[in-house]
């Protein structure tokens, strides 16, 4: 039996967690946050919990009083040990906010749910074979003050990946509604040129993801320059290196996007020091 956490209790996931009237539910009123785990435990989970709040505030979500790092960790680590996940596995919090009413609530309140699921893999490993991935131009992402956070309307991303499968790529790219390429399906995106990294500038949209953070930090910490700045087709023609970045795989690198072809050797360079900072 595996369990979630919800309404403040341990539930087992055959029972009921949410409520039919759930906003999120309803209205994809709120958000999301996935969190790796390794050694059962979760990685970065105090810079987690910053953009949470972040993201509260941007949603307008009043903050519980009682809701603080301490206690979500506390929740988190009570819900691995039942789960009996003592090494790798994936955290998954909804949040929702906790009222009644049409599109405008009654109440600022907020709820949420933790889910936990194993990994087989307890270490944060490069994908041997590179992914094909390829623009998805179906549906553009909106830039606004709420599209660098997780939110539950995940539509965008679902058409996306169906594109990807029907064409037979691994992944597809997200542009916004001023042709920048801004992320992937569930990843940021990182591109190398003459050993320079660059990905898109939050300006431009993307979520702003905790991995991303990290190594843009590992880099410049190992004297690798990373700009932030608007990319086009024509950056990925040029690249000589792509990846991906997102919080539980850390980096799955690309091998050709259209008839353009890549090699991985940022992607191993970096992913060493990862593990490095994580161990």
């Amino acid at each position: 039996m595996s369990y979630v956490y919800s309404q403040n209790e341990y539930r087992s996931t055959e029972s009921p967690s949410i409520a039919v009237t759930n906003r999120g539910f309803h209205f994809a009123d709120g958000f999301f946050e996935t969190i790796r785990v390794m050694n059962g435990k979760p990685l970065f989970l105090d810079h987690h919990f910053s953009r949470i709040l972040d993201t509260m505030k941007a949603y307008k979500f009043e903050r519980e009083i009682q809701f603080t790092l301490q206690k979500l960790e506390k929740e988190i680590m009570g819900l691995l040990e039942r789960n009996n996940i003592g090494a790798g596995g994936r955290i998954r919090i909804t949040f929702t906010r906790k009222s009644e009413g049409f599109y405008l609530p009654t109440s600022n309140e907020m709820e949420y749910v933790i889910e936990a699921y194993p990994l087989e893999i307890n270490k944060f490993s490069l994908n041997e074979k590179g992914k094909k991935v390829d623009l998805f131009v179906d549906m553009k992402k909106d830039v606004n003050k709420l599209a660098i956070f997780k939110n539950i309307d995940c539509r965008l991303y679902v058409m996306a990946s169906l594109f990807a499968k029907e064409n037979m790529l691994d992944d597809a790219l997200i542009q916004n509604y001023k042709g920048g390429i801004i992320e992937a399906t569930s990843s940021n995106l990182f591109l190398v040129s003459n050993g320079v990294l660059y990905t898109s500038t939050l300006q431009d949209g993307p979520v702003g993801g905790i991995m991303r953070m990290q190594l843009i930090n590992i880099a410049l910490e190992n004297q690798i320059k990373v700009y932030e700045c608007t990319l086009n087709p024509q950056n990925l023609l040029a690249a000589d290196e792509l990846f991906l970045t997102n919080a539980v795989s850390g980096i799955q690198w690309v091998s050709s996007y259209r008839t353009k072809r890549y090699f991985n050797h940022t992607s191993q360079k970096l992913i060493s020091l990862l593990n490095a900072k994580v161990n």
